[in-house]
């Protein structure tokens, strides 16, 4: 079998960046160093000075299987992941039926084996009817526990004190929250009512407010730490939550924080331009939050950055704003996203990498991915800087046909991204990998 021999890259891993070549053999990195030559077995591919980077490990994304595949597949979502350098990404339990068993679990890891473009693992949906499920969950094969704090649908919402207290107490892997406060939601919405006045978009982040986040997130953060639970905290919007998490190495810490890119992009004063299209829970707050969190990376107040990746169909959002969905599709273009923060200073490179592959590979304890090391897994995406990328709905892969970012022109473009050793995506197609992706294992 050919070897690949990428050549001439600038490579970002664990902090440096450096130039230097890269052979593939199989699934693996088998060689870095700063000059390899070429044999008669390598198909040579020349970086001409890219950037090459570990593949984004994504630990947040929705992707609408099974049940909801009007607005998203296992397969369509992930093909457009790798098209934005992800090559794992960690799915999330609220579709239909809801994720919240064993039989649930293995049904979804069997369409990823026949369909994912990208690695995979699923998380558990908590209830407050399942700790026995819970506690038979095998560490090494499912990436955590979600658990709905104060705001879902269906039966995945977890208020019940006691119910909590057993998941915090009982649960053997990683436990991962969506915090947003119910009562505080509904009071907030009771006001709107008591006057008459019907709430449009611009009032998103007034209704879900930084005191209903934090609300919940120190709720979440206190029992964590009577429990001495395994905690990471999902889409922070606010500054006021900061004061939550600690600076520090992310494999030292219990509790954990993460912002996500569209938190990091957008501000409320982009509701009168996207409307419900940036419309999303926890809502898009003001820019002095969204500032606070991009100094958050910097000084490893948060952890790691995902996508939340959430797609609903055109027609969905174009209703009016009480009714319209929350979420957003981002995976193809939120590697870029976070680069326009390199390209304006507000982030280096290193930390996009240690933010988006490095820290959640250390966090979940993925094996032998998130870095560009001798023996781990070929997960790679090589990035250039001399290239821009014009976003439009037209163009974009999602099955809803749809992105924010439409009309925005980045200054980097993914020129390609590498599955296990497989050189997927070209700049311009997606291949169907010729080998099954995997499920990701974690070392605990």
């Amino acid at each position: 079998m050919k070897s690949q021999l990428i050549k001439n890259a600038q490579i970002v891993n664990e902090g440096k960046t450096q130039f230097a070549d890269v052979r593939i053999t199989n699934q693996f990195i088998e060689r870095i160093a700063p000059n390899i030559a070429a044999s008669e077995n390598d198909d040579v591919i020349d970086a001409q000075g890219s950037y090459l980077l570990p593949g984004m490990i994504d630990d947040q994304v929705h992707f609408r299987e099974p049940g909801l595949t009007h607005k998203g597949s296992i397969l369509t979502e992930s093909r457009a992941a790798v098209a934005g350098g992800i090559t794992s990404y960690m799915e999330m339990p609220n579709v239909n039926p809801s994720t919240t068993n064993k039989a649930a679990l293995e049904a979804k890891y069997a369409i990823a084996e026949q369909h994912s473009y990208a690695n995979y693992s699923f998380y558990l949906g908590a209830t407050e009817h399942n700790l026995d499920d819970i506690k038979a969950l095998d560490p090494k094969k499912v990436c955590g526990v979600k658990v709905f704090m104060g705001a879902s649908t269906g039966n995945l919402l977890v208020e019940n004190p006691q119910a909590l207290e057993g998941i915090f107490r009982e649960c053997p892997v990683l436990i991962v929250t969506h915090c947003e406060d119910g009562k505080t939601i509904s009071k907030n919405n009771q006001r709107y009512e008591q006057q008459g006045i019907v709430p449009s978009i611009t009032d998103h982040p007034k209704i879900r407010d930084a005191q209903a986040c934090y609300a919940s997130s120190s709720y979440t953060v206190s029992l964590a730490k009577k429990y001495n639970a395994q905690l990471h905290v999902l889409h922070i919007t606010t500054e006021k939550e900061l004061s939550l998490f600690t600076k520090g190495d992310t494999a030292n810490k219990s509790i954990t924080a993460e912002a996500c890119v569209h938190h990091l992009y957008f501000s409320e004063q982009d509701y009168p331009a996207l409307g419900n299209l940036i419309k999303c829970n926890p809502a898009i707050k003001a820019k002095t939050d969204r500032d606070a969190l991009i100094n958050a990376v910097k000084n490893n107040q948060i952890d790691i950055i995902a996508t939340d990746h959430a797609p609903h169909t055109w027609q969905e959002k174009q209703t009016d704003y009480v009714n319209a969905p929350a979420g957003l599709p981002l995976v193809e273009h939120a590697l870029l996203s976070l680069l326009e923060h390199v390209k304006h200073n507000r982030l280096s490179i290193e930390q996009v990498v240690e933010k988006t592959a490095h820290n959640p590979a250390l966090r979940f304890k993925v094996d032998k991915r998130g870095f560009i090391k001798e023996g781990y897994y070929a997960d790679l995406v090589l990035v250039s800087t001399q290239q821009t990328t014009k976003v439009s709905h037209d163009a974009c892969r999602y099955l809803c046909g749809w992105t924010p970012f439409d009309g925005v022109e980045f200054s980097s473009k993914i020129v390609s991204t590498w599955v296990n050793g497989e050189r997927l995506y070209d700049g311009k197609t997606v291949s169907k990998p010729s080998k099954p992706a995997m499920p990701l294992v974690f070392n605990r």
